[in-house]
């Protein structure tokens, strides 16, 4: 092998090992993104994908789908009328947990369509949602799979005050008028 062949093998390899390195950079650094902007939905994709390339791929998909909505924040005369109709339902608690729950739920995905997220499929809904709500998106889904279990009477009356908690904290955080969803990829 004469010396021009070896510098070109040597550039090659160099070349491609600074690809790698950088390649590598990127990702683990969109990683951190995701885990920094998902926080805790992260750790339940992970789980759910089985590896951190499947889990990553799963959450970019989910926020370039989420990106194609057409979010708007609520305006202040409808936050206040669903606060409003919030404090009816609690009240009501007392009187019928059961029929409070479901008002909740249906409250709930009021406000989100209101918001501008498509609510015909609950599975998707709650992961449209956690790109904007990652910290309360669990709170809705353990709040529907106890809707779920009331519609066969397995559920105590603490259960279903549980439920009206884990629905307020989504609601709360949806309630925010302020919030710029535009600003979604700014982690």
């Amino acid at each position: 092998m004469d010396s021009q062949a070896l510098m070109i093998l040597i550039a090659a390899v160099v070349l491609a090992i600074v690809v790698f390195g950088v390649y590598a950079y990127v990702m683990r650094r969109r990683r951190e993104q995701l885990r920094h902007r998902f926080g805790p939905e992260y750790d339940r994709t992970l789980a759910q994908a089985g590896d951190p390339a499947r889990a990553d791929a799963i959450l970019a998909k989910r926020l370039d789908r989420v990106d194609r909505f057409k979010l708007r924040p609520l305006s202040r005369e409808q936050a206040d009328s669903f606060a409003r109709e919030w404090q009816r339902v609690q009240g009501r608690f007392v009187d019928d947990p059961d029929a409070a729950v479901s008002e909740a739920d249906q409250l709930v995905e009021r406000v989100m369509a209101s918001c501008g997220y498509p609510t015909d499929d609950f599975d998707r809904l709650a992961d449209d949602v956690s790109v904007d709500h990652p910290h309360v998106v669990e709170n809705y889904r353990t709040a529907r799979a106890l809707m779920a279990r009331r519609a066969s009477g397995e559920v105590q009356t603490e259960e279903l005050r549980q439920a009206v908690v884990n629905y307020r904290a989504l609601f709360n955080d949806l309630l925010e008028v302020e919030k710029p969803h535009h600003q979604r990829r700014a982690s």
